[in-house]
Formats: C-alpha cells, structure tokens, sequence
C-alpha cells in the first residue's frame, strides 16, 4: 500500500478539528443564549485550535539569541492589505501585558473574532500567497486548499456576539493544547443528550397546551358575556316587536278612517268641481268683453309714460348746461360763492328728487309690462281692477301736472341766472364803482333765495305726498300680481275643463250617431221581420243548395258562412243567433 504525505494527513486533521470546533462554538453558542466571555471553554478550545491551523508550516526565523517560530508575522501583514486592520495592530501594540509575539497573535484573534472580522482578514492573507511564502512552507495548511475551507468555514462565527477582556490575561505563558474529549461523544451522553431533548420537547409542549388552556378560557368567558347580551337584546327586541305590531294594528284602522275620508272629500271636490265649471264659463264669457277696454287704457299709459321719459331727458341735458354755466361763474364772482353754494344744493336735491320720481316711474312701467301678459280675472275682479286703474291714471295725471310745475319752476330759475350771468359779464369791469348796487341786489336775491327755499320746501312735501302715493299704487300693483297669478291657475283649470267638455261632447256626438245607426239598424231589422214572416229555418240535413244564389253548400261555401251578400239577412242571423 501507497503511504500517505504525512504533512496531508497533518492538515487533513487540522481541518477536521476547525470543522469541530468552529460548529461546536455556533451550537453552544446560540444554546447558550447570551455574549461570550474568554472563560467559555468552546471558545478557548477555538482559540487554541485556530493557532495550531496558523502554526502550520511556519518558517524559523534565526536570530542572534534563538530561533523565532511565532504567527505574529503573517498576522502583522494584515494592516498592510487591509487598512482597518490597522486599529487592530495599533491596539494590539499598546497593551501593556503583552511581551511576546505570541501573545500579541493571540490578542489580535480575540480583537478580530470581537470585530466579526476574522474570515475577511484572513482571506487577504490567503489570496496574497507570494507574501506568505516568506512566512510558510509550501506545504503549509494556509498555503494549502484547506486554508480558504477554514475562512470559509470561520464567517459563520459572525453570528456569535463575545466580550473578551484582553488586559487581564496573561496571553503571553499560555499553553495551547487540545481538548479532545469535548468532541468525542460516549453512548451515555448521546442517550442524555436525546432525553434531555425528549424532556425539552415535553415541556414546550405543556407550555404550548397551557398557553391554549388560558386562551380557551378567556374565549369562553368572552363568549358566555356575548351570550348574556345577546339574551338580553333578544328580549328587548321581542318586547319592540309587540310594541311595533301594536302600532301596525293601530295603523291599519288610521288607514281605513283615511280612506273613508277620502272617498267623502272626492265626492265633495266633484260637486265643487261641477260648480266651479258653470262659474268659469260664465267669467270666460264677461272677460272676453271687458279685455278690449283694458288694453286700451293700457297702451295709453304706456305712451303717456314715454312723453314724461322724453321730457326727463331734456330737463337732465338743461341741467347739465346749468352746472357748467355755474362753475363759469365761481370762477368770474368769488364774492358771491356762498349764495350760489346754496343754490347748487337746492338744484342738487331737485335733481335727486327728479332721479327718484324716474326710477319709481320705471318701475312702474316694468310691473305695467309684467300685468298685460296675465291680466285675466273674474267679473268682480275686473271690477276692482277698472276702479284702481281710474285712480291711477288720476294719479299719474297729477304727476304729470306737479312735474310740469316743477319744470317751470327749473325753468324760471334758468332764465334768473341767465339773466343774472349777462350782468355779471357786462359789469365785470366797473364791480368796485358799484359796490351799493350789487348790495341792493344781493338783499333781492336774498329775498329770491328765501322764496326758492320756501318753494323747494313744499315741492319736497309735495314729493313725499307723490312718494306716499306711489307707495300705496305699489301695495295695489302687488295685490293686481297675486290676482294674476290666481287668474292664471283659474284659467289653467278652465282650459282643462274645456278638455274635458270638448271630450264629453265628442263622445256625446258619437253616441248620437250611433244611436241614429241602431234606429236605422232596428227599422232594417222590423222590415226584415216583417219580410221573412211565415219563413221557417230549415233543417241541415234538408238545406243542400242557397235559396239565394242557388248553389251547393260545400267546403269553401259553408251553411253558416254569408256568401250572398243581403244585409237583412245578415241582421236577421245575428238576432236569431244573440
């Protein structure tokens, strides 16, 4: 037999042991529940394993005193490979403790499992193998296929958490040997192990069963509490259902009283109705006379209401000459400002007086527009109406009047300050030489402005009587709308009377002519009567030919069918037959 290299056999051990270790670590690890201390003996038995794996194949070092064989080397080069090993190196080189270079490796393993650093800063170091040649053999387990399985192997100890405290120990006199009795497994043990795991399993299971136990109870009592309330709502709905059927009894007998109500009040609104058909006819017939008159007076107002428009305009044209008239003469007599002040507010409240009499003349006209569209009403009604329209046009025409009078007044105002405008203009130049004069006319024109003054005064009473007046015409133009509107609704029911009239009419002609018809049918009939007296039907087995046109009976030409066409006879059959 072949023999084996020895040096394989050594990493294949090497290998198996990283195996062992790194899985046992992870599975007390997670058993264990908690963070590692460095007097956790899994993890001591790694340390001292993952130092023989790096021992592997080291080269000795000759020094002057001694030979060096240490791992500090190779972990050394890390920092060079990987910059956050430097913090590691750094650290490792300022505790105190350490004196050796083994133990400052044995510090940077701890550092580095704490870091869960380990697999990455190793992996550098086996990638980079011509700088490891320096420090191993070729044959060397990290030199070998079986270094990069243990890094792989080493990032599963990223799930461990451990809090090494690396000052206190004395790393340095350590001696690394390893426990082979933590990996070897006896029969007793196995058999404690699968009852302690029987017993756990038993126990989660208790737990399990007492943790539904608890939630089972909670339900039941949840349950029976529904049931209680449940009972209890059952109860008030069954109390709410005699309550509800009660109320549908009582219902029902409010229901048949309504009905008989009903029926009473259809009679009743019949009988109205029949009355109310013979009221509108009669109206219909004195509104179609009385119409022609309204109109009439209604296009009259409509143009007297255009003349007083027109003549408005002319006086607001006159008014606006007057003002620019004004300012020429602020500018040509300051003396005299405050008197023509005042007359400007007189003028300015007769125009505000004027505007106001326009717009309620306006309104006056739109609502006479509105009222020709629907003025249709009963003969009082009419009556009423012909009266206020009377009142009206009286009205209006003592507008017109006072509207004139006011007009002349503007007018005669006009001409003064015309006439006043000319001999301020002529004697513009020689005012100082006559002061006296113009005092004498000042105290005229003061007595003037006292008479306008006193003349404004009863032409705003007369305005506010005019004001009243139009307040009671509009009160009355209200009432005249709402008689419309009942006119309309009353005209409205009489075209569907005349509907139902011209129906009733409709079927009574046709009634006529068919009444007119049966009269000539029962005479047709009498005089066939009296034509087939003595006449007795025959017999079917007897009648084989038509007595009339004297043919067989057969198939196409039935008894009973009427193929000679005599209307009497035909008459004469049915009767016999109905």
């Amino acid at each position: 037999m072949a023999t084996k290299d020895p040096t394989a056999v050594e990493r294949a051990n090497l290998l198996n042991m990283a195996k062992l270790s790194i899985k046992g670590l992870i599975e007390s690890a997670l058993s264990f529940g908690r963070t590692l201390d460095s007097d956790y003996p899994p993890l001591q038995q790694f340390f001292v394993v993952m130092e023989h794996c790096l021992k592997h194949g080291l080269k000795v070092r000759k020094s002057f005193l001694s030979y060096n064989k240490t791992i500090w080397g190779p972990l050394e080069l890390v920092e060079k490979l990987y910059p956050e090993a430097e913090e590691i190196g750094a650290s490792v080189r300022d505790l105190p403790g350490l004196k050796t270079p083994l133990g400052r490796a044995r510090a940077w393993l701890r550092l580095a499992l704490m870091q869960k650093k380990m697999a990455d800063y190793l992996r550098c170091l086996i990638i980079q193998r011509d700088l490891l040649s320096e420090f191993y053999e070729y044959h060397a387990l990290m030199m070998e296929e079986e270094g990069a399985v243990i890094v792989g192997l080493l990032v599963g100890l990223n799930v461990i958490d451990a809090n090494l405290c690396v000052k206190g120990e004395d790393l340095d006199s350590q001696v690394g040997v390893i426990d082979f009795s933590m990996y070897l497994k006896n029969e007793e043990d196995i058999g404690n192990k699968e009852r302690n795991v029987q017993i756990a399993a038993i126990l989660d299971q208790k737990n399990y069963v007492e943790e539904l136990n608890r939630q089972l109870n909670s339900t039941v009592s949840s349950l029976h509490s529904r049931v209680d309330s449940l009972e209890k709502s059952n109860t008030k709905l069954i109390e709410e259902l005699a309550i509800a059927k009660n109320n549908i009894i009582k219902l029902q007998e409010e229901n048949h009283q309504l009905r008989s109500e009903n029926k009473l009040i259809l009679m009743k609104t019949q009988q109205n109705l029949e009355v109310t058909k013979v009221d509108v006819e009669t109206e219909l017939q004195t509104y179609k006379h009385s119409r022609q008159g309204l109109d009439e007076m209604y296009n009259e107002a409509r143009r007297q209401l255009r003349d007083e428009s027109q003549l408005r305009q002319d006086v607001e044209n006159e008014l606006a000459v007057q003002v620019s008239m004004k300012h020429e003469i602020e500018l040509a007599m300051k003396l005299l400002e405050k008197d023509i002040h005042e007359k400007q507010d007189t003028l300015i409240g007769l125009r505000q007086q004027l505007e106001e009499v326009k717009a309620i003349n306006i309104e006056m006209y739109q609502k006479l527009q509105s009222s020709e569209d629907g003025l249709k009403e009963k003969n009082e009604i009419i009556g009423r109406l012909e009266e206020k329209t009377n009142k009206i046009t009286v009205a209006m025409r003592q507008l017109e009047q006072r509207l004139q009078q006011a007009e002349k007044a503007q007018m005669e105002a006009e001409d003064e300050d015309k006439k006043y405008l000319q001999e301020c203009q002529s004697k513009s130049d020689s005012l100082q030489k006559q002061i006296s004069q113009k005092e004498k006319q000042l105290v005229q024109l003061e007595t003037d402005l006292k008479i306008e003054k006193e003349w404004g005064q009863t032409l705003q009473e007369d305005l506010q009587k005019e004001r009243e007046a139009l307040s009671h015409l509009r009160n009355e133009t209200q009432q005249i709308i709402s008689l419309k509107k009942e006119f309309l609704n009353i005209q409205d029911e009489n075209q569907q009377l005349r509907k139902i009239y011209h129906e009733q009419e409709q079927a009574l002609q046709e009634l006529g002519s068919k009444l007119s018809e049966s009269k000539l049918k029962i005479e047709d009939i009498k005089e066939a009567n009296k034509a087939l007296q003595g006449l007795v039907w025959l017999k079917d087995k007897e009648a084989t030919h038509c007595k009339l046109c004297e043919k067989e009976f057969s198939l196409s030409k039935r008894k009973e069918a009427l193929h000679c066409s005599d209307p009497l006879l035909e008459l004469y059959i049915h009767i016999m037959r109905t």
